[in-house]
């Protein structure tokens, strides 16, 4: 199918339309590499393939390190273990109150409302989450209500998972509304990737629930670069803030993908097309998996001092470490503070 007719597709349409096989994504980029196949058949009994066809459009056919291509394909690295990466690298299961409810910040606290994605990155720090057991049932939503009035600081809520823009209109704008109900909250944000590989999501009933939501509403997407991006996602992209809707990237540094400061800046510039301002670069979460993503904290410190060098000041992501226990994301800049 070609990227034009995925652009008339409705959006529930492409999230079901999936590559689940190695093989088959494989096929369709033209490539047969033996030792890929192998080691992705392995790897995605522990942790599922699954890309959009939609995104996979946006591959490059016939390159093997194409950066999104990597960032979806299962790899037989991540059968490996590695000291200091574990399942549970932000320690969430002691951040986890009751179910569907991560309370790690003092302002804010994370809703997760389901465990779906539209992809499965393979850096993802939830990869091992434990997601049948904490996802909140409607029943649920008066001890949520409850949590959230005896904690006087909470003034934010994020909206999270999984990822919460798999879920429908309808039950999106019903959670919306419960959370509306409580006056102490004043700030909705919603974490997606969906935006980005299936922009189809965002269609007139979406903007519609949010623009009229009396939360200030923020939407932080998931890009890592720039090829995500093409005409098409960022005039979709666009319309958000078109409806006054506050639009943030945040990206992780993995090797092989962005791990240069000429690939990070075509992605500043290009979000900024695409009226999304750059908010944070993560370094990689140890998670059990990805270590073959990682880098070396030198040269994170030389892309980023490159990085300063090359963008407006608005456009330069805040490169962080999110460190379990700790009561924020962590700044990193400079060799000293790269201690693991």
């Amino acid at each position: 199918m070609t990227q034009f007719l995925y652009q008339e597709q409705h959006w529930q349409s492409q999230l079901s339309d999936l590559v689940t096989n190695p093989q088959e994504l494989l096929q369709l980029l033209n490539l047969s590499a033996e030792d890929l196949l192998s080691g992705a058949i392995l790897a995605t009994e522990q942790f599922k393939l699954r890309v959009p066809r939609a995104f996979v459009g946006k591959m490059q056919v016939g390159n093997p390190l194409d950066p999104l291509l990597l960032q979806v394909l299962p790899h037989h690295l991540e059968l490996e273990d590695y000291p200091g990466f574990v399942t549970d690298p932000l320690g969430e299961e002691q951040a986890n109150q009751q179910p569907g409810v991560l309370h790690k910040y003092k302002s804010r606290f994370l809703l997760t409302l389901t465990g779906a994605c539209a992809v499965h990155c393979r850096y993802c720090f939830r990869r091992h989450f434990p997601y049948q057991e904490n996802l909140p049932k409607n029943d649920d939503w008066l001890n949520i209500k409850s949590y959230i009035e005896s904690q006087t600081d909470i003034n934010e809520v994020i909206l999270s998972g999984g990822d919460p823009l798999t879920l429908s209109n309808r039950k999106l704008q019903l959670w919306i509304e419960r959370l509306e109900s409580l006056p102490q909250l004043k700030f909705l944000r919603i974490h997606s990737r969906v935006p980005i590989v299936i922009p189809n999501r965002i269609d007139d009933e979406l903007l519609s629930v949010l623009k009229n939501s009396r939360l200030r509403i923020i939407l932080v997407v998931h890009s890592n670069h720039a090829s995500e991006l093409d005409d098409f996602t960022c005039s979709k992209l666009n319309q958000l803030s078109e409806h006054k809707i506050t639009v943030l990237n945040q990206a992780v540094l993995l090797r092989g993908v962005n791990d240069s400061a000429e690939v990070l800046t075509d992605l500043s510039y290009r979000l900024f097309d695409a009226g999304v301002m750059p908010y944070y670069l993560h370094v990689l979460d140890k998670v059990k998996g990805a270590h073959h993503f990682d880098l070396d904290p030198d040269l994170i410190n030389t892309i980023y001092t490159e990085l300063l060098a090359s963008l407006p000041g608005y456009l330069v992501p805040k490169l962080v470490r999110e460190i379990a226990g700790e009561k924020n994301k962590t700044p990193l800049f400079g060799v000293s503070t790269f201690s693991s």
